[in-house]
């Protein structure tokens, strides 16, 4: 079995009809991302002699993640955005040739709000907050795949504290700092909640997500 293959045996039953994994084929890919392709599916994509430098629990829980992303409807997608506002920004300038007030506020309304659309889409906050709710996503699949919460926590710590140590961009290493420090709250979290279920605290300390 190569590893797409298996990969593809770690999708949920109801998304293996519309999802698709695929090694990446541009130059220098991200690790793993996912793209749409088509109405309704999903391409993950993955740059294969990156990702088999990692542990199997690594890519296991990176490849949750992943799919979380995709449960929670955060896959990329290519807007109306940019369209929006060069129109925008065009028929301004036209209009401000032509001297049509009530137009030109038409088109200044129409820049303004494809700008504040394209900040919101782009808005590094937004951002982590959609990949820690896929972390917890990512938590969730691998314990309906057979991992213990405090095994699944490990192997997702230990692959953010990779990509830490891999990541030599300052801005993109602080993303995954920031997914470390949440992850060690919610294992926290979880803790204290097995502590409280089960009336004696199970081995799964916040710091154990570190790897």
């Amino acid at each position: 079995m190569t590893e797409l293959q298996r990969l593809k045996g770690l999708l949920p039953p109801e998304m293996q009809s519309w999802v698709f994994v695929e090694a990446a084929a541009a130059a220098d890919p991200p690790l793993i991302t996912i793209e749409e392709i088509g109405r309704d599916e999903v391409e993950i994509q993955l740059d294969l002699e990156a990702w088999e430098a990692l542990a199997l629990d690594q890519r296991n829980l990176l490849f949750w993640h992943e799919v979380g992303r995709i449960q929670n409807d955060a896959v990329p997608r290519d807007g109306w955005e940019m369209a929006a506002l060069a129109i925008g920004l065009g028929g301004a300038i036209g209009e401000l040739w032509v001297q049509d007030g009530l137009l030109l506020l038409l088109a200044l309304g129409l820049s303004s709000f494809a700008g504040y659309r394209l900040y919101m889409k782009n808005n590094p906050e937004k951002h982590l907050q959609e990949a820690i709710a896929a972390d917890e996503r990512a938590i969730a699949l691998a314990s309906r795949f057979g991992y213990s919460l405090p095994n699944a926590y490990r192997s997702l710590g230990s692959a953010l504290k990779t990509l830490v140590a891999q990541t030599r961009k300052k801005r993109k290493r602080s993303f995954y700092e920031n997914r470390l420090d949440a992850l060690r709250r919610s294992a926290a979290k979880a803790q204290a909640e097995m502590a409280r279920s089960e009336g004696s605290p199970e081995a799964m300390s916040s710091e154990n997500v570190y790897g």
